[in-house]
């Protein structure tokens, strides 16, 4: 079973999520502040976080960063907050993936299965592809899990990584939010926020000028895409 640390200060909330979970076949530990969170995870590391913005004390931002600081575990932000900026920095913080409260635990569920299936092909041997994939000085190594940017190493997260793997695959073609939110977090619904939060993380350490990118270009209307 799949065990799922949820940090949540409202009673009821908390209570009823927890239990909805178990329904859907997780083992659920749920606590109400960021503080117990931190403590939980240490002690009995969960496979998922789920975890509150608005929380009494240290807030849902910094316990994930604090989380982040050495533990790669799926991080979900569920919050009634959805505002752009609410979203920008959760992601910043560390988050994977952002869920706006009231929750369809259904749809929860699902982010959750397709969270543990990355994770799981992250720790499967890469199977034979292109070792590298150039993009003029920019240069993706799927099997070697690198990026690098003039010859220098780029620090990318898993998720920016599977974002450029993916365009990479691609290159030159247009690929839609949408779709990058199916390839990329393995859901076909969320917010496609998310992928543009991601986007312009990635342009931040891979262009050289993030208003005029070379790279990750933007097709007015239609999506993203890594020119050759």
């Amino acid at each position: 079973m799949t065990a799922v640390l949820l940090i949540e200060d409202d009673d009821r909330i908390r209570l009823s999520l927890a239990m909805a979970l178990e329904d859907e076949g997780y083992t659920a530990h749920a606590v109400a502040t960021a503080e117990e969170g931190l403590i939980a995870q240490r002690r009995h590391r969960a496979d998922t976080v789920l975890i509150d913005l608005m929380l009494p004390g240290m807030d849902g931002y910094e316990c994930i960063r604090q989380m982040r600081r050495d533990d790669d575990v799926p991080i979900v932000v569920v919050s009634a907050r959805d505002d752009t900026h609410d979203i920008v920095a959760a992601l910043e913080a560390g988050a994977d993936d952002y869920v706006v409260k009231p929750v369809k635990v259904k749809e929860l569920a699902a982010r959750l299965r397709a969270l543990r299936r990355r994770g799981r092909a992250a720790t499967q041997p890469a199977a034979p592809a292109t070792s590298v994939l150039t993009f003029g000085d920019l240069e993706v190594r799927p099997e070697a899990g690198e990026v690098r940017l003039g010859g220098e190493p780029v620090a990318v997260t898993r998720t920016e990584f599977r974002l450029l793997c993916e365009l990479g695959d691609h290159p030159g073609l247009v690929l839609s939010r949408q779709q990058l939110l199916q390839r990329v977090w393995g859901h076909e619904f969320g917010d496609e926020r998310v992928v543009d939060v991601h986007v312009g993380r990635l342009r931040q350490k891979i262009e050289r000028e993030t208003g005029n990118p070379r790279h990750l270009v933007t097709v007015r209307g239609l999506g993203y895409k890594l020119q050759p």
